[in-house]
């Protein structure tokens, strides 16, 4: 059921991905822009799990795996520009201010770096069978979600307080918030794809907040 529920996600991010595409092209949206490779490598990560069980163990599928952490160290932390973007989009003035600006790039580039540094380098991995899934995983015992992944989701959820008390956008805010208590509640169902498919929420709800302050800043 997961190798199904991974090669849907892969579908619906891929039409995700052309929805960002067209914001970008139609607005020259920043926001959508720091979007594209995040749903990118959501296409690849879910893509890759899904074909686990059919390219099997080897040499092969574990390189394969190898750069779902590569991706995810680079890609995710963009997510702290998108933050920034948005503000200013929503019309908060201090925003603008060329300080923010070098706060969310710094801040970026320090989480890519934490990240590659805490988790990417000297990884090994080791072939996994879950819930009919073959991926190859961390062989050391993981005590939690990665800092990166924190930081980045307080300041999704930060940001997004923020444009919801500025353009009465609920949803960005929905989507952070749903994603924070998705990943910190074990479901009871016997499944590994939950916490992707609340990714897939987020997702959702980062570019339909591009699409929201598109049409506000075009009326």
């Amino acid at each position: 059921m997961d190798t199904i529920l991974f090669a849907g996600f892969a579908i619906i991010y891929i039409l995700l991905f052309l929805w960002a595409l067209i914001l970008v092209k139609n607005s020259d949206s920043a926001s959508a822009a720091f979007l594209l490779p995040v749903i990118a490598g959501l296409i690849y990560d879910n893509g890759i799990l899904a074909a686990g069980r059919f390219i099997g163990e080897g040499h092969t599928l574990e390189h394969l795996n190898y750069a779902r952490f590569w991706i995810h160290a680079f890609f995710t932390p963009l997510l702290v520009l998108y933050s920034w973007i948005t503000l200013k989009q929503a019309g908060i003035e201090w925003a603008r201010k060329g300080w923010l600006k070098t706060i969310a790039f710094l801040l970026t580039a320090g989480l890519i770096m934490l990240e590659l540094f805490t988790e990417v380098f000297g990884l090994k991995l080791k072939p996994q069978w879950e819930y009919n899934v073959l991926s190859y995983s961390s062989a050391e015992t993981e005590s939690g979600p990665p800092i990166m992944v924190l930081v980045v989701s307080v300041v999704l959820l930060v940001s997004s307080i923020m444009v919801w008390r500025e353009q009465k956008w609920f949803w960005f805010f929905a989507g952070s918030f749903i994603m924070i208590i998705g990943s910190a509640i074990k479901l009871p169902i016997e499944s590994a794809a939950a916490v992707n498919a609340f990714e897939l929420i987020l997702l959702l709800s980062l570019t339909a907040t591009v699409h929201f302050q598109k049409r506000t800043i075009s009326s």
